[in-house]
């Protein structure tokens, strides 16, 4: 017979690694859930503008994904100008990224319905981001605060992506094994946090392209992906 026990026992191990489910799912917001990245490009460039300065095309591309502290030192590295005042910039730059983010938000392609569909599915989740409270506070309007169970804001953790703390700390909150979450990211830094952390990492790449990385799922988009296919993620089956 062409299907025969060995084509039958996989047959039910994808079966049932397709009816699991993760304990909680974690988002990343800028690039995953919206395209906020473009936005920050705005607001980075003005402060450029604003410095006397241009940003550089290479170091607006090595922000993305990173906490602000991180952003300010290659702004001032780029501009060449090593004593600015990061407070002020730091102050100025959330005050335009504020003002943009109340005009509202685009979600990534199939990210509302994937948020809605694990909603649904009463599976837990959290928001887990580089972006400080002040933002996301904003941001939220677009994303629905009823939308997440815990958020994990960049200023409210002892180390940012990509140090996994951001991950763990969303699943001690949701009072979940870190091991039994998916995370979904689309940069470096955060798919680097995710992974570390020990959750299954879905990345789906957004103003970078992803290297291929062992445990992480490369998709070019969450345009089809819900609940079901959230618990394939755990376990590779071999052929």
């Amino acid at each position: 017979m062409a299907f025969g026990a060995r084509s039958f026992r996989y047959a039910l191990r994808r079966l049932a690694l397709s009816s699991r489910q993760p304990a909680a799912v974690l988002f990343d917001m800028d690039g995953t859930l919206v395209d906020s990245e473009k936005v920050w490009d705005i607001a980075l460039y003005e402060l450029a503008t604003h410095a006397g300065g241009t940003l550089s095309e290479s170091a607006r591309l090595a922000m993305i994904g990173s906490a602000m502290a991180t952003t300010m030192r290659i702004l001032r590295d780029d501009l060449g100008q090593p004593d600015r005042d990061e407070a002020a910039d730091v102050a100025w730059l959330e005050h335009r990224v504020e003002e943009l983010f109340a005009d509202g938000l685009i979600w990534r392609p199939g990210a509302l319905e994937l948020l809605l569909a694990v909603r649904a599915a009463g599976l837990p989740t959290a928001l887990v981001t580089s972006t400080g409270r002040r933002l996301v506070e904003v941001a939220l309007n677009t994303l629905g605060r009823e939308n997440f169970d815990v958020i994990v804001c960049g200023d409210e953790v002892s180390a940012p992506k990509p140090d996994p703390a951001p991950y763990r700390r969303a699943a001690d909150l949701l009072g979940v094994k870190i091991a039994e979450c998916v995370a979904i990211e689309d940069s470096l830094t955060g798919m680097t946090s995710a992974l570390a952390s020990g959750a299954a990492v879905l990345a789906i790449p957004a103003e970078l392209e992803l290297p291929p990385t062992t445990g992480v799922h490369l998709r070019d988009t969450l345009v089809g992906v819900d609940p079901a296919f959230l618990g394939t993620l755990f376990t590779e089956i071999p052929a």
